[in-house]
């Protein structure tokens, strides 16, 4: 056997639906066959964040990584590369800028501006194995705690590191814990908000999926701090994969003695319990989700009181998500200084992205805070493809905001994404190109947010449908001068006086995209033109005649016939029969054909 010890096989969502369980199946069978399984440590793990280069393979000790893989490959793999001791160069990555193959996983550039601190073990471990993640130093934060510090030491750690709440809002976590140990009760709760249901969304579910004993160990740790003896994992049930690797890891932590009674003989007891949800975007929000573990309905409560002081069933709760709890075990272990080397001075530590839309490299990334829009778009994103322009990239998921090419070089942080109209967010980032319309797009996620909308405030349930109902209007080409203006102060009104966290964020998209693309909305409203032809009734699809070759490929493509000409003729597009589905400027070898 020529090379290769070791090779990890990413079987999280993304991969497995492209058959990576068929691909380790057929490579464990290949080996056997070969007689070599002893000599070859097949491990499955978590994300690696390629999620764009799906199923993805990493053979040890060279570090080599293979994309898309699929199951036909595995003979050239096992016969060239484990046997031969040659790479199999179809298979690597091939970088857009240089064209260059790359063999090993530390050369791509996709993975060289990332810090790995909530993502560490991702990709690295088999997350149904707790003594892997223990061999990673699992578990060693939560006894290093239990038997050097008492919990104020270790709400102080917390506070002194400067970690803020990775679900949205960005509120200081060691101030949470403090305020939620301060609190006097027989019994309080901690609580990790796993209901992740932003579009385009799934740092959550991949920490879960990759590394779900990072999140019981600090959520053990939090109960120590604040005095609970009780934990919740609040998970869409959606997330099939997470509930199965959760419901081991709770097992088998309790097996370890890592949870339960007398932990690490200090006298602390902690267990975790799972609850499912059914999908409700509002249940994000803590005081809905607290609703939504009672046994009711997931609506939103009037606060003050806090969750800190009144929360699940009427005791100090607790509730932090899951990336701000990954965090956790890793600031105990090389203490809050360590943690504050990485990011700025209003936001310590990293931040993971999913990073989706008219990119490169689509994938989940963990970045410093501070890092530039443009360093995350092109530098680890690989561009735009296709040599178009970048437009806008949303950030915050759907109640976030549009920063516009113009802002390219902003920080990413907390503060500076306010001030620019947007938000963090749980790490949705959505890049756009110039095909998008901003208008179109403020009315995707408008209409998102009025079907999640629990309706229990009148802002946020009326005034959502009455936002929505003017960005149809507008991109039907029935917007009026007025609407511009309407737009704002509703939007404005609905921020102001809504509930809670979805209805006071859910006009952000319409009030950023006005912000930064005005025109766009006069375009649409003056001139009943959508400058990107994306909105079909106000696209205007036309063959150029200067451009046109005569050579009738855009009539052999429309669907219902609505371009005529004679062969070798200059063809017409008929208005009244075109449904704008953009097949014809498709399939255009010349460009000639605009919407």
């Amino acid at each position: 056997m020529a090379d290769s010890t070791h090779i990890l096989i990413c079987r999280g969502t993304a991969c497995l639906s492209s058959e990576s369980q068929e691909i380790q199946n057929e490579l464990q069978n290949q080996l056997k066959n070969r007689g070599i399984e002893e000599q070859v440590r097949v491990v499955h793990t978590g994300c690696f964040g390629f999620c764009a280069r799906g199923p993805v393979m990493v053979v040890w000790p060279r570090g080599t990584l293979y994309c898309e893989v699929r199951v036909e490959d595995i003979g050239e793999i096992v016969e060239r590369h484990i046997l031969g001791g040659k790479v199999v160069e179809r298979l690597l990555y091939r970088d857009p800028k240089t064209e260059i193959n790359t063999e090993k996983i530390d050369d791509i550039s996709f993975f060289h501006r990332q810090v790995r601190i909530a993502l560490r073990n991702c990709g690295l471990i088999n997350p149904d194995d707790i003594n892997e993640y223990i061999a990673r130093d699992g578990y060693k934060a939560l006894g290093q705690v239990l038997t050097g510090h008492s919990p104020e030491e270790v709400v102080n750690i917390i506070k002194k590191s400067g970690l803020r709440g990775r679900g949205g809002g960005g509120f200081p976590t060691g101030l949470k814990w403090e305020l939620t140990r301060k609190s006097p009760a027989d019994l309080k709760y901690v609580i990790c908000n796993a209901d992740e249901g932003d579009p385009g969304a799934f740092m959550d579910r991949s920490i879960l999926e990759g590394d779900p004993h990072s999140v019981l160990e600090a959520m053990a740790i939090a109960g120590y701090a604040i005095g609970a003896q009780q934990g919740f994992v609040y998970v869409r049930a959606e997330y099939a994969l997470v509930v199965e690797r959760l419901e081991a890891a709770v097992n088998q932590a309790k097996e370890k003695g890592f949870l339960g009674k007398n932990l690490f003989e200090s006298g602390f007891n902690f267990d975790i319990d799972l609850r499912l949800g059914a999908g409700a975007f509002v249940c994000g929000e803590e005081t809905a989700l607290i609703t939504s573990i009672e046994g009711n309905r997931g609506e939103p409560r009037l606060r003050p009181p806090f969750p800190a002081q009144k929360g699940l069933w009427g005791k100090p709760t607790l509730i932090n998500n899951v990336e701000t709890l990954a965090n956790i075990p890793a600031i105990i272990l090389n203490g809050a200084e360590w943690f504050t080397g990485f990011g700025t001075e209003k936001s310590r530590g990293t931040k993971v992205f999913a990073l989706a839309g008219k990119i490169g490299n689509t994938g989940l990334i963990e970045v410093p805070m501070g890092i530039s829009l443009r360093e995350i778009i092109f530098d680890i994103g690989g561009g735009i493809p296709e040599g178009r322009q970048f437009k806008a990239a949303q950030t915050g998921g759907p109640s976030g905001g549009c920063i516009p090419a113009k802002l390219i070089d902003i920080s990413i942080e907390y503060d500076t994404l306010l001030e620019a109209g947007s938000m963090m967010g749980s790490g949705g980032l959505i890049v756009m190109d110039d095909r998008d319309c901003m208008v179109d797009i403020a009315k995707f996620y408008l209409e998102f947010m009025c079907d999640e909308s629990c309706g229990k405030c009148t802002p946020c349930r009326v005034g959502t449908k009455r936002l929505l109902e003017i960005l149809e209007r507008i991109t039907e080409g029935r917007g009026r001068e007025e609407d511009i203006g309407l737009l704002r102060e509703l939007g404005h009104g609905i921020k102001a006086t809504s509930l809670c966290g979805l209805g006071q964020s859910a006009p952000n998209p319409v009030l950023s995209t006005l912000r930064y693309f005005e025109d766009e909305y006069i375009a649409h409203v003056r001139d009943k033109v959508c400058p990107a032809g994306v909105c079909r009734k106000l696209s205007k699809v036309r063959i150029i005649p200067e451009e046109c070759k005569k050579c009738g490929a855009c009539a052999k493509v429309c669907p219902v016939g609505a371009i005529k000409g004679a062969p070798k003729e200059l063809h017409e597009i008929d208005p009244e029969k075109c449904t704008k589905c953009g097949a014809c400027v498709e399939k255009c070898p010349f460009k000639a054909i605009t919407k």
